[in-house]
């Protein structure tokens, strides 16, 4: 179930009758599933099976799986079927009061289109001058409601409006999923040039002159001897496409490179030895060393004294 689901997803924009099948697949397998019946509708819608996309997303609502942002496509369905009154009921329904400004917009772009099929066409144009269509940012819903609006405005008969619309939505589909620039270029009588064509047709007569101009070259043999032709001067060589030659680069010439100069010998230099200075700050803050005491001497006898014999 969940392949058949993801295959789904994979294939909705390039092959929907394809993931339209993968998702009948997955439906037969879990039909109790929300989100497979979501998915089952979304395939069936993107198909044109209006009655089946329907019963799918109203099932999915049930289980609690489908959101109130399917109310456009469950409107647009209810279009598809044929029944515009009950479309206009979808649209006006409490639930779509609680869409965000994406949905809001998807769905007045159904009802313009359901005021249409009832020959409202003024209404229609009336439905779509929402505070979105005037807004200056492009958003991802802007080229939608500018080709919705156009469109609108060519039913009511306002070709030079619906023109300058068209010409704003090209200008706002960067992914080209629109058909505004051929819309813009019908109403004004102007004529799309495909540049991609252009440039193969041109690439395909080139060719074609120079096999043309190739076989001109080669003489067809004959039996009788023919008198040689005289030289034309002044005429140049028509060099076609396969007689171009392309001939190896000259190899490149390295200059010799100059003998390395002889080593010249190294001398060594002895370093100087060099007293530190005495650290004046340091000296100040060491104390100075007290002097040595003097030795005593003995006591000189008074000059009145006589010496004593055997002095």
């Amino acid at each position: 179930m969940a392949r058949h689901l993801v295959m789904a997803g994979r294939l909705s924009e390039d092959e929907p009758e394809q993931a339209y099948k993968h998702a009948r697949a997955a439906r037969r397998l879990a039909s109790r599933v929300g989100i497979v019946r979501e998915a089952a509708g979304i395939a069936a819608y993107q198909t044109g099976e209006w009655a089946e996309a329907l019963a799918e997303l109203r099932a999915a609502r049930r289980l609690g799986a489908g959101d109130d942002s399917y109310l456009p496509v469950m409107a647009d369905c209810e279009r598809g079927m044929g029944r515009p009154e009950r479309a206009l009921d979808v649209i006006k329904s409490p639930e779509a009061d609680r869409l965000d400004p994406m949905g809001r917009v998807e769905l007045r772009i159904v009802e313009s289109g359901v005021r249409r099929d009832l020959g409202q066409y003024d209404a229609a144009v009336v439905t779509l001058q929402i505070p979105e269509l005037r807004d200056r940012r492009l958003k991802p819903w802007s080229a939608r409601l500018f080709y919705a609006y156009a469109d609108a405005l060519t039913e009511a008969g306002r070709g030079d409006e619906a023109s300058d619309w068209f010409a704003r939505a090209a200008a706002a589909d960067r992914d080209g999923e629109t058909d505004a620039a051929e819309r813009y270029a019908e109403l004004e009588g102007l004529h799309i040039l495909d540049t991609e064509e252009d440039e193969e047709g041109a690439e395909e007569t080139a060719e074609e002159t120079a096999e043309e101009l190739g076989s001109e070259q080669e003489p067809e043999a004959d039996d009788t001897t023919a008198p040689p032709a005289e030289p034309v001067a002044d005429v140049p060589e028509i060099v076609t496409a396969t007689d171009i030659q392309f001939k190896p680069a000259d190899p490149e010439i390295l200059e010799p490179v100059p003998e390395e100069a002889p080593e010249a010998p190294a001398v060594f230099l002895e370093p100087k030895t060099v007293e530190p200075e005495p650290d004046l700050d340091q000296a100040a803050a060491e104390p100075e060393p007290e002097p040595a005491p003097e030795p005593e001497r003995p006591a000189e006898a008074p000059d009145d004294e006589e010496p004593k014999a055997g002095d």
